[in-house]
């Protein structure tokens, strides 16, 4: 079976790889049979910093693979979205005009 594997290192940095496994192979000995547990120390740590997705939706390490499947490493995040998309706000300065141009009292910005 056909197994392509994906792993962010780093922002805009994709790793790609295509394997041929045999049937039955789970998602721990895929990552295994790429070499990334060496290549990448950081993913070592599956359960911890490191976790798995096949097609977007997370998975465990003794998930099996279908062919075709595409079984990914995912980082964990360093911001919170919210907290980020606040502080991003905040940065562009009051506007005279606009949704948030009238704000209550003692509100975060934003809001």
């Amino acid at each position: 079976m056909r197994v392509t594997l994906l792993y962010a290192s780093a922002p805009r940095t994709v790793h790609e790889l295509e394997l041929d496994l045999p049937e039955g192979t789970n998602a721990l000995d895929a990552v295994r049979a790429a070499g990334w547990l060496e290549r990448f120390p950081e993913t070592a740590a599956l359960n911890e910093t490191v976790s798995l997705a096949v097609w977007g939706r997370r998975c465990g390490p003794d998930q099996a693979l279908r062919d075709g499947d595409r079984l990914e490493l995912l980082r964990g995040l360093r911001v919170d979205p919210k907290v980020a998309r606040r502080e991003r706000f905040a940065g562009q300065g009051a506007r005279s005009t606009g949704l948030f141009s009238k704000r209550r009292p003692n509100s975060k910005a934003g809001y």
